[in-house]
C-alpha cells in the first residue's frame, strides 16, 4: 500500500514484477466492478503506484536505478523500487505494465484532478519508452538490455506475447518503433 508495487510471488518474500503490476493495476478496476472496493480505494491505490513509479530514478548505471530510456528491469525491490540484482530491462514486462497503465487510464475517466493526475501520469510512463533506442537502427525488438552486457541477442518474432511489444511500439507518439516493426514480428509467419 505504501509504493503500489506487486510482488512476483506470494507467501515467500522476493522482488516486485513488473509485469505483475501491470495486472494489479488492471485488478483494481475490476475489483471496483465487482463491489469489493470503492472506486475512491481503487483510484488511490493506482495513484500511489504511479507517482511512485513516475518519480524513481532511470539511467545507464548498474545499480540505483529503476530503469532506462523509458523500460523498467524486470525485477524490482519491494521497498526502493531499485533493480535487483543484474536482472535485464524487460520489453515484454515493462510492455505488461505499460497496458495495466493504459487500461487504468481508460477507465479512470473522471474529470476531478486525481483521476486528471492518474491519466496524465500513466500516458507520460509509457511515453517514456524509447522504442527507437531499443530497435538500433533496425526494424527487430530485442527481449531487453543488461548495462553489463548490452541488448540479448534475441528480437521479438513470431506468435507470442511480443505482439503486445510490437504494438505499443508502434503507438508510441514520442519514440516510435519503425515502420518495418510489425513485419519483424511476423518474419516467421508463411507467406502466401
Amino acid at each position: 500500500a505504501r509504493n503500489g508495487l506487486v510482488p512476483d510471488r506470494w507467501p515467500s518474500p522476493g522482488p516486485s514484477s513488473i509485469a505483475a503490476i501491470g495486472f494489479g493495476l488492471t485488478a483494481y478496476p475490476i475489483g471496483v466492478e465487482r463491489g469489493w472496493i470503492t472506486r475512491a480505494q481503487a483510484r488511490e491505490r493506482t495513484l500511489t503506484t504511479l507517482r511512485f513509479l513516475h518519480q524513481l530514478p532511470t539511467g545507464e548505471a548498474r545499480t540505483g536505478v529503476a530503469g532506462h530510456r523509458g523500460f523498467f528491469y524486470h525485477f524490482l525491490d519491494m521497498e526502493t523500487g531499485l533493480r535487483v540484482g543484474e536482472i535485464e530491462l524487460s520489453t515484454v514486462d515493462t510492455a505488461l505494465m505499460h497496458m495495466g497503465m493504459l487500461f487504468a487510464a481508460g477507465w479512470f475517466d473522471g474529470t476531478d484532478d486525481a483521476e486528471r493526475e492518474l491519466r496524465a501520469l500513466a500516458n507520460d510512463l509509457v511515453e517514456r519508452a524509447e522504442w527507437d533506442w531499443f530497435q538500433q537502427g533496425g526494424d527487430g525488438i530485442p527481449m531487453g538490455w543488461h548495462p553489463e552486457r548490452g541488448f540479448i541477442d534475441r528480437n521479438w518474432d513470431g506468435y507470442n506475447e511480443g505482439k503486445l511489444v510490437a504494438l505499443l511500439a508502434l503507438g508510441s507518439s514520442r519514440h516510435p518503433g519503425s515502420a518495418g516493426t510489425w513485419n519483424a514480428w511476423c518474419a516467421p509467419y508463411p507467406r502466401f
